[in-house]
């Protein structure tokens, strides 16, 4: 039975049940025993999102389990969880060094948020299985109209919208990089070709490798380049007056590899120095000059993801298996264009030198990444809201621009006093903020704001 609503209650309204929009309730409700919060979700469970909706097990987080917990306050969190639940002796794991399935995660993140569901807990926590088609101003508060006809009411809302999917509906000859088995229907013989190296290519070879695929598997991106593997590193102790900020490009690139080279000569490797970035990366992307970021995003990005975002050695294993056997191949080009072709697709590529080809695949997987800007004509809720002016894309096109806090901005440059937004949907002022630790300081610290400007 739905418990009755308190009168002094704050009211925020989640739209979004990934890691981000579920993070943030637990962040709310733990700290305010006055907070009331519904998080609209349309897919039927929470915590899964695009990271981590797969039930692959060969799909495994891309972070050691040590850092991932849920609460940056209480680092151990999630270990201890593995390890109450009884997950880390089924998996045969000694210590938080580990790469756990992703779907653990989201049972993880559901569990976190028990405490306050309407069925296991106090019944200060809703989620509302549906879609947000609009958000309005209300007297008091703002309004979301879902796509059924309902409409959820509260003092302020929050977009946790995740990441831009790319659409795989019409004329698009591309599956899309996280569909399951069934959905992707390849069947064992099937030539394949990725677009993209990246996580998403390693989890789509984990899978056919996993269904037994026996055709051959091209994955192109523009420098062929792989993501690194995860060892054990030892962050060095880096005090913010040693980070040049706000120097241009070439410097700190200059700057990074010194310091690896340092690191090196100590007994360390370059593993110690990106990990010890990861508290100022947000401060250095906010440092750089409008042009600065379009240079490190068109010459540097490729670069800087593929050694801060790595691969689980576990993963590292299944690809460099399929390298070995020869059912992979990585291609160093840039694709011109993709087409039907009967039952398959031609993949038109530019190699390095202007040499032009074609590949035949029956089937073609975008795994390009999750930076792009909404898509036209897809009528998604963040596509809404910049059309009518209730948020503005950034200038470099790769999210909606907020404020420090977290403010949506509109138009015409005014900060919303009601709707905010955290994860990957402000990527264009935070930078790194797709990964869980950054994630949960970000939630933290918009629990904060919000519980301060919220009146009870």
């Amino acid at each position: 039975m739905r418990k009755r609503r308190r009168l002094s209650a704050k009211r925020i309204l989640v739209l979004g049940g990934g890691a981000s929009g579920v993070v943030l309730a637990a962040h709310l409700l733990r700290s305010d025993a006055r907070v009331e919060v519904a998080v609209v979700e349309r897919r039927p469970v929470i915590g899964a999102g695009v990271a981590y909706g797969t039930d692959e097990p060969d799909h495994l987080l891309n972070t050691r389990a040590s850092a991932m917990s849920a609460f940056a306050d209480d680092p151990d969190h999630f270990w201890r969880w593995l390890e109450d639940q009884g997950h880390a002796a089924a998996l045969g794991l000694h210590d938080a060094f580990a790469f756990v399935p992703r779907r653990l995660y989201r049972t993880y993140l559901a569990d976190i948020v028990k405490p306050w569901d309407a069925e296991t807990g106090d019944g200060r926590l809703r989620f509302v299985r549906g879609e947000c088609a609009d958000l309005r101003s209300v007297p008091g508060g703002i309004a979301a109209d879902l796509g059924d006809g309902r409409t959820e009411i509260a003092d302020v809302a929050v977009l946790a919208t995740g990441y831009s999917e790319p659409s795989i509906a019409g004329r698009n000859p591309c599956a899309g990089p996280w569909q399951s088995r069934d959905a992707l229907g390849i069947d064992p013989g099937e030539a394949v070709v990725i677009v993209g190296t990246g996580l998403s290519m390693v989890d789509n070879v984990a899978l056919l490798r996993a269904s037994r695929h026996r055709g051959p598997i091209t994955a192109v991106s523009r420098r062929g380049l792989l993501p690194q593997i995860h060892e054990r590193s030892v962050p060095l102790p880096l005090d913010p007056a040693d980070v040049p900020f706000g120097t241009s490009l070439s410097y700190l690139l200059r700057w990074i590899r010194r310091t690896v080279r340092w690191a090196e000569e100590r007994g360390g490797d370059w593993r110690d120095v990106v990990d010890a970035l990861r508290p100022h990366t947000q401060t250095l992307w906010q440092s750089m000059t409008l042009d600065a970021k379009r240079r490190f995003l068109r010459h540097a990005k490729t670069l800087w993801e593929i050694h801060r975002h790595r691969m689980a050695p576990e993963a590292a294993a299944i690809l460099q298996e399929a390298l070995d056997e020869g059912q992979l191949t990585i291609v160093a080009a840039h694709v011109e264009g993709i087409e039907r072709k009967g039952t398959g697709r031609t993949v038109r590529l530019r190699r390095p030198g202007g040499v032009v080809e074609s590949l035949f695949a029956v089937h073609v997987i975008d795994c390009t990444g999750t930076l792009r800007e909404p898509e036209p004509g897809r009528g998604g809720l963040v596509e809404i809201l910049i059309g009518r002016g209730a948020a503005r894309l950034d200038p470099l096109r790769i999210g909606i621009d907020v404020t420090a806090d977290g403010a949506v901005v509109a138009a015409d440059g005014t900060p919303s006093p009601r709707l905010f937004a955290v994860g990957p949907v402000t990527r264009a002022r935070f930078w790194e903020i797709t990964a869980l630790p950054d994630i949960r300081v970000q939630c933290a610290a918009l629990a904060r704001t919000l519980l301060d400007r919220v009146p009870a």
